[in-house]
């Protein structure tokens, strides 16, 4: 048995070093060599996986991790809290895990150019950050004159591919903030206690450089809901990120922390109290106008028929992301890319091209929704999800009640 093992394991290795983004892959990778007794190899796989997993496989990847992960001994214990401190008070620059030294992955602060004139469309969500977040670093004597401070957290939530992390850079760029862009793989460590010591240290760079935009993608990954998380490291990873984003041994007055997920039912729900990320913001697909606009930058350096009308084909793609979109564009090329290796004559891209590409293009983001819904309809005591329910909602009737999946009114 263990010989068949070790050939899978091989063939999955060589898979990944052709695709070594593919989290799935990853994660079999992490789940064969716990099969084989290896359980250091399996913690460092499955910490590896998680960046690019979500949803249940992001969740087995973190109980692989917490099963395996070894205690501690107490003179490690010992002197990973005082790697901890030592990172509050401003001075590490490494971190010790058994024999090897991790060193702090550094940060590139960046004061933004990008602004909100950047992101087409999505008027209404722009009002929304702008109102909860831009205004009160713009002008906070106005809000502190009604008792509310710069600051705190805003989680965006929606389907793969619709741009929260451009609107997080937006954000900072509204505000003339510094932005940190935060990996998922510049938190998560294997050894013990290094996690919370990395993440002590991004709030404490954030503080220094404030005021500044810390963003975390995926923050599932180090925010998981505790009830789902029996013991070991992942709990206290959350207790990390609520004793920061607390601001306990220093202000986080002009540090705001942005976060984007694909699966906020999976965020523990301490995350989301005031004071935290008590603003939580449904991103949506592109609507019309950001539809229209991601499709002319799809053409834009390509052959393009003259006088191209894009507004059937924008009509056409309610409820796609910007990553489908642009599938879109590479399907259509496909036909007179084929004519011209045919022929020897290119010849330009038409609005024919584009409506045959539709023919086989469907939106991604379905089986997001799919889930979604189960969530918002009956996970929705605290109206966290209100947003994507008026989303859905208007959708469906947008599309003359074909969408009966996304309707909450059947």
């Amino acid at each position: 048995m263990s010989d068949i093992l070790e050939r899978t394991l091989a063939g999955l290795r060589s898979a990944l070093a052709v695709t070594p983004d593919n989290g799935p892959l990853r994660l079999q990778v992490a789940q064969i060599l716990a099969e084989l007794g290896r359980h250091n190899e399996a913690v460092e796989a499955a910490r590896a996986s998680l960046p690019h997993l979500d949803g249940e496989e992001a969740q087995q990847a973190q109980a692989l991790v917490e099963r395996l992960a070894p205690e501690p001994e107490p003179e490690e214990e010992l002197a990973a809290l005082a790697d901890l401190d030592a990172v509050r008070r401003g001075g590490l620059v490494a971190l010790k895990g058994g024999s090897e030294e991790t060193e702090l992955l550094a940060l590139e602060p960046n004061r933004q150019t990008v602004d909100f004139s950047d992101v087409g469309g999505l008027d209404a969500l722009k009002e929304t950050i702008r109102m909860k977040i831009v205004l009160p670093f713009q002008q906070p004597e106005v809000f502190q004159k009604y008792g509310k401070s710069r600051g705190g957290g805003i989680l965006l939530y929606g389907p793969p591919g619709c741009g929260k992390t451009l609107l997080a850079r937006a954000t900072a760029g509204e505000v003339g903030a510094t932005f940190l862009n935060v990996a998922i793989d510049q938190v998560l460590d294997m050894w013990f206690g290094q996690s919370e010591a990395k993440l002590a240290a991004l709030f404490e760079e954030a503080r220094r450089l404030a005021p500044a935009v810390l963003f975390f993608d995926e923050v599932e990954a180090i925010g998981a809901n505790r009830q789902q998380i029996r013991h070991g490291p992942g709990r206290t990873l959350v207790n990390q990120l609520l004793a920061e984003m607390d601001g306990v041994d220093s202000a986080n007055d002009r540090v705001l922390v942005m976060a984007a997920t694909n699966s906020p039912w999976h965020v523990d729900s301490a995350l989301l109290r005031p004071g935290r990320f008590d603003r939580v913001v449904f991103v949506p697909p592109p609507d019309e106008v950001a539809r229209s606009e991601i499709l002319r930058l799809q053409l834009r350096e390509r052959p393009v028929q003259d006088g191209i009308d894009l507004r059937p084909i924008v009509a056409r793609t309610d409820g796609m992301s910007g990553a489908d979109l642009a599938d879109l564009v590479e399907r259509s090329v496909e036909a007179p890319l084929r004519e011209a290796l045919r022929t020897g004559t290119a010849r330009d891209l038409t609005a024919a091209d584009l409506q045959g590409a539709l023919g086989t293009t469907r939106p991604s983001t379905a089986g997001w929704f799919e889930t979604a819904r189960n969530y918002a309809q009956f996970a929705n005591a605290d109206n966290l999800y209100d947003d994507l329910v008026a989303y859905m909602d208007a959708a469906n009737k947008r599309s003359g009640g074909k969408r009966r999946w996304w309707s909450f009114r059947d």
